[in-house]
């Protein structure tokens, strides 16, 4: 009878193959059209989620896409398959949310804090006091439309729903014969022949009448639909916008440079040597004395034949990151790059060559020599003048901001028929943008990416009327207000805007057919009779891990065959992108991995155990808290399969 942990692991391992293959699954998906902006798409804990979150949603996902590789293709972003893949993620994140709520997994004010600092773009922003320059901070995140509030609450729930998940993505269980065992399945090899039937070599051979595409255009309307759009004036009060108008007179500009001429060069920078003999931190009073006496007589050596000092620290150092290159610290400045005990001693010293007296510091006593002294350098007021000026237009552009903000709200809500009066009065620059969604569109920077702002535009009162939005705020020290110009209600495309898209389709899907129906019928004729089959491509072998390739589904179907009734073949119906046969010759003896491959097993396998345990507790949650999908899984088309499969 077969070893219980054995089935086990074998079993399980199939899992692990399952969850690495994740990623394949949502391939081919077919168009999804975005209902009424109000309505339910899902649930979660007995809240909804309603069109316009998942709007939002799918935007940052493209933004975020596309800010890690530009060249990504916009069409193959916006698609149903990623549309419905960004409703999935909502979904999970509102139950990672409600398990976190329900069980008071809280993130404190300093775990939320740590999380910043580790963010390098926010640690880049340090000042020398150590803190974060706010006023660029807020910069920063008003031009991706949010505000520090809203960036760290986000970024808060983020942290909370981590700790749901937190416990099981860290444990290990598995002895490495257990890993090798369930491995086996992933280093598995077979031999096959693959004979495919492609969409494009059928399509090609497709030449529809316009009836057709008529047809097949009135068959599938709602897959050519135009949002909603507006044309806008709009202006948008910031520091930048109120910069523009601010003069500065050279007095000013002189005097702002005296104040911190200091500041805008670079301090001067030290160059010394140390001895040091450490003290342990528990070290006796003993023990110091003993510390002590030793530094004082290496002291009393080197200031006795200060040429020697670097000879002494290689042979008495106890310094081990310098003793060898004579106990050589670099350059550093009185704040920073080195101990504030050394630097502090450093700087008192007058001219090179000079050895201080013991100092102490943490870590024991050090004997100090001044090697070099790089003076600090102050920039020339002409050299700086373009900086200065610019902080100086900032600083009053910011103080008059607080000044007319209440201006511009009053301006834009009293004077609702235009903008232009508003503009005038304050020295804006009235822009325009057309075809604007309430959906921001990727990429979009400013008001045109704030989702408040957009909302404004669509609601009832502006659209009616023809009034003004009120003025919103779209970032720290940003307010925006904008006038609809021209309305576009949501509506079908006519059949010629989109024919060329039509024919496209049409003829992807009928090819998608015909390659399923050809390959369908050639795998029973070579099933029925396999010595028919003749002239087959050239074998290849593949694993899980090694695809040569294939699509997965094929590599799957592969790994799949019973290995008691090879040779055989198996077929696989790759949806939108054609059929595929595979002639399953035979198993390979699989090869025992090496020390490196061992090690990248187990980190797979910890990995991958992880993601089972996680996807378990998911699973759990999700039942719980009744999360539901309201709207339907997109359905195939060649579009989108050609988009997963290059």
């Amino acid at each position: 009878m077969p070893n219980l942990r054995q089935r086990f692991i074998k079993i399980f391992g199939l899992s692990l193959v399952f969850i690495a293959s994740i990623g394949f699954v949502f391939l081919g998906m077919g168009d999804l059209q975005f209902g009424s902006r109000s309505a339910k798409v899902a649930e979660v804990d007995g809240q909804a989620i309603d069109q316009t979150a998942w709007d939002n949603a799918h935007r940052q996902d493209m933004d975020r896409a596309l800010a890690a590789n530009p060249q990504l293709s916009l069409a193959v972003l916006d698609s149903p398959l990623m549309k419905y893949a960004s409703l999935q993620r909502l979904v999970r994140d509102n139950v990672l949310a409600a398990a976190a709520r329900r069980e008071n997994l809280l993130v404190s004010d300093a775990q939320l804090a740590a999380a910043l600092e580790q963010d390098p773009t926010i640690a880049a922003l340090r000042q020398p006091n150590g803190q974060i320059d706010m006023k660029k901070y807020a910069q920063l995140l008003s031009v991706q439309g949010l505000t520090p509030e809203g960036f760290e609450a986000g970024l808060r729930a983020d942290l909370e729903r981590q700790q749901v998940l937190g416990g099981v993505q860290t444990s290990e269980v598995a002895s490495n014969a257990q890993i090798d065992a369930s491995m086996d399945a992933l280093r598995e090899r077979r031999e096959a022949q693959i004979v495919p039937f492609l969409t494009a070599t059928y399509a090609a051979k497709i030449n529809p009448t316009d009836q057709q595409l008529t047809d097949y255009y009135k068959a599938h309307l709602d897959r050519y639909q135009a949002p909603e759009t507006v044309d806008i004036d709009y202006v948008v009060l910031d520091v930048d916008s109120l910069k523009k108008s601010v003069q500065v007179n050279e007095e000013d500009l002189r005097k702002y440079y005296e104040q911190n001429a200091a500041a805008l060069g670079s301090p001067e920078e030290r160059k010394a040597s140390h001895i040091l003999i450490t003290v342990p931190k528990d070290a006796t009073e003993a023990q110091r004395e003993a510390a002590k006496a030793k530094a004082t007589k290496l002291l009393d050596e080197v200031r006795a034949h200060p040429d020697q000092f670097a000879a002494v620290a290689r042979k008495s150092s106890e310094d081990a990151g310098s003793a060898a290159d004579g106990g050589n610290l670099g350059f550093f400045t009185a704040e920073k790059g080195i101990d504030p005990a050394i630097a502090k001693a450093t700087f008192a010293l007058k001219q090179v060559g000079d050895i201080s007296g013991l100092v102490q510091s943490e870590f024991g006593y050090h004997i100090i020599q001044l090697t070099a002294i790089k003076p600090g350098k102050v920039p020339s007021f002409d050299q700086v003048r373009a900086k200065l000026e610019d902080q100086l237009r900032t600083q009053e552009a910011q103080q008059k901001f607080s000044e007319v903000a209440d201006e511009f709200k009053n301006g834009v809500y009293e004077q609702a028929d235009s903008l232009k009066p508003t503009a005038d009065k304050l020295g804006l620059t009235i822009q325009t943008a057309k075809d604007v969604t309430q959906t921001p569109a990727a990429g979009a920077q400013g008001a045109l990416a704030n989702p408040k702002f957009l909302d404004a535009l669509f609601s009832a009162d502006v659209l009616g009327s023809k009034h003004n939005t009120e003025a919103i705020e779209i970032g720290a020290n940003a307010l925006a207000s904008g006038h609809v110009t021209q309305h576009t209600a949501a509506h079908a495309k006519s059949f010629d805007e989109v024919k060329a898209t039509v024919r496209e389709q049409y003829v992807n899907d009928q090819g998608a057919q015909q390659a399923r129906a050809a390959g369908e019928k050639q795998l029973k004729d070579w099933t029925d009779k396999p010595d028919s089959a003749t002239a087959l491509p050239a074998a290849v072998t593949l694993s899980r891990q090694d695809t040569h390739g294939e699509p997965p589904s094929v590599v799957e179907a592969v790994m799949r065959a019973d290995p008691a009734k090879l040779p055989a073949f198996v077929g696989v119906d790759l949806g939108a992108a054609g059929y595929s046969i595979a002639r399953v010759n035979k198993v390979l003896k699989a090869t025992a991995p090496t020390a490196a491959e061992a090690q990248e097993n187990r980190t797979l396998y910890d990995q991958l155990w992880s993601a089972a345990e996680s996807q378990s507790l998911y699973a759990y949650l999700e039942a719980r808290y009744k999360a539901k999908i309201l709207v339907p899984v997109p359905t195939a088309t060649a579009a989108d399969s050609n988009a997963a499969n290059p």
